[in-house]
């Protein structure tokens, strides 16, 4: 298994270490759960919009789960998703079914979204090149440093976190939990691209600027970069029609991860799920993570 420390710095100049600050903005009772806005300051350079979802019922500190939003093409959307679903996620929101099932949950707006908006993708990705920055490996900063400060609040289980993305939020999911051993169960939804094979296939361009780290597949194949997250409990689901996850990248990757997890001794903590529909979370996908969910959680 190859070291994570070329990997991390491939991603760039990412900000110092630093005291964590928090600002609470309001807070409001919702239908299950008690519901937080805040602003945190996660890396020195912008303030970072928050949600904080609780549940009404029970006593903490709770196991938290981590919700990455997706892209959809949509910078207006950001950690809203969390509240309210997209068009491709079922009902009811993250928050609400999340918070139903006992845990805390948390979402941020990544770079370029919702509240922190203004400029394009585009845009964010020249400048930091030019600064010697990587927007994968800022966001991925962004999201290490949210955990930090959840793991400092006194309701949260910090040895007890998950974490979960559709698309964009999907990789996010994965590639946090390769990274970030505090990550104990990884729910990554139409994210489970093998970079190679989405080259060979020539779909690059279903594909945003955001997640792509100069020099990578020099160092590291996906499958390298995933086998980090053995032996600790994932679950991967695409569909079968889903042409940003090109299947046979899919199978690629379940097959290597089983042999990994099979030499950890823990085959079961891998599951690979292929489903009907396209890019989107379906209602069998939903029950499918639910119960992988509350098994390892």
């Amino acid at each position: 298994m190859k070291s994570k420390d070329q990997l991390l710095a491939l991603l760039g100049d990412l900000p110092e270490q630093y005291t964590l600050d928090s600002e609470l903005l309001w807070q409001e009772e919702r239908d299950g759960y008690h519901l937080e806005t805040l602003l945190l300051d996660l890396n020195g350079m912008e303030k970072v919009p928050a949600y904080v979802a609780v549940p009404s019922s029970g006593e903490g500190p709770f196991p938290l789960v981590v919700f990455n939003h997706s892209h959809g093409g949509d910078y207006t959307n950001g950690k809203r998703e969390f509240l309210r679903s997209s068009p491709y996620l079922q009902q009811p929101s993250f928050a609400e079914v999340l918070t139903g099932m006992g845990y805390a949950a948390c979402c941020i707006d990544m770079w370029c979204f919702n509240e922190r908006g203004g400029r394009t993708e585009s845009e964010t990705v020249k400048e930091m090149l030019w600064n010697g920055q990587v927007l994968w490996g800022m966001m991925l900063h962004d999201n290490r440093r949210l955990l930090d400060y959840m793991c400092s609040r006194p309701d949260i289980d910090a040895s007890r976190i998950g974490t979960i993305g559709m698309s964009m939020g999907g990789l996010m999911a994965w590639w946090l939990a390769a990274l970030d051993e505090r990550i104990t169960v990884t729910v990554d939804i139409c994210g489970q691209v093998d970079a190679h094979t989405l080259i060979d296939r020539r779909g690059l361009d279903h594909h945003g600027f955001y997640s792509y780290v100069p020099g990578l597949l020099k160092h590291y194949s996906t499958l390298d970069i995933q086998e980090w997250i053995a032996p600790r409990p994932r679950i991967s689901l695409v569909g079968r029609n889903d042409r940003l996850c090109p299947i046979d990248g899919v199978k690629h990757l379940a097959s290597g991860l089983q042999q990994v997890y099979e030499q950890a001794g823990h085959s079961e903590h891998w599951v690979p799920f292929i489903g009907s529909g396209g890019h989107m979370e379906t209602a069998e996908m939903r029950a499918v993570w639910m119960t992988f969910l509350q098994k390892y959680l």
